[in-house]
């Protein structure tokens, strides 16, 4: 694939993800996607608007309230529970991790009454665009195996009063799965 079929790939996935604007996009692809310079940002801005004409039509057709605005309710019902939960957190797993980890420390560590975490990260996003699987991985803050499960049960049972269908054994090591979400994520203005 030539770079600028890369380019546009990539503005289409950022746009419909829901959690990027135009300048944001430009960054992303210079910095993760490309290298700096490697496109003429006129060209790419073009094919960004573009794509953002293309999904504010599409809105228009979602519902009032959308599988990504619960999503965000059940995230911000788990933060008021001491559950420190991150969408889009970096690229990687071990990317999340690391803002958890930052994310714990800015707010006071031990003091900031956080006791578990519960994340998706880049990878997630682009799974659950293309199939509607969204993998979340939780646990404990300290690491205690006992009280992560329960922060999964917790998190699990967050998700199902919200109407999702979630799938998880109850292990540590596997990652809560919500299957059938349909991603229609509206930039915040």
């Amino acid at each position: 694939m030539d770079k600028e079929a890369v380019a546009v790939e990539s503005v289409r996935q950022f746009v419909w993800s829901g959690f990027y604007d135009a300048d944001g996009i430009v960054e992303m692809i210079d910095e993760a996607v490309l290298s700096p310079g490697e496109l003429d940002h006129g060209w790419l801005r073009a094919r960004i608007e573009e794509e953002f004409r293309k999904k504010r039509a599409d809105e228009l057709a979602w519902p009032a309230i959308t599988d990504c605005d619960r999503l965000d309710q059940v995230f911000e019902l788990l933060e008021q529970q001491g559950i420190l939960a991150l969408q889009n957190a970096g690229y990687t797993q071990d990317n999340g991790l690391d803002d958890v980890t930052q994310f714990y420390h800015e707010a006071g560590g031990e003091q900031s009454g956080i006791g578990g975490y519960c994340f998706y990260h880049g990878q997630d996003l682009e799974r659950v665009m293309e199939n509607g699987d969204l993998h979340l991985t939780y646990g404990d803050i300290r690491g205690d195996d006992e009280k992560g499960i329960e922060i999964g049960r917790r998190i699990k049972r967050a998700l199902e009063t919200a109407g999702f269908t979630v799938v998880w054994d109850e292990a540590i090591k596997t990652r809560l799965l919500v299957k059938g979400i349909k991603w229609q994520r509206r930039l915040s203005e």
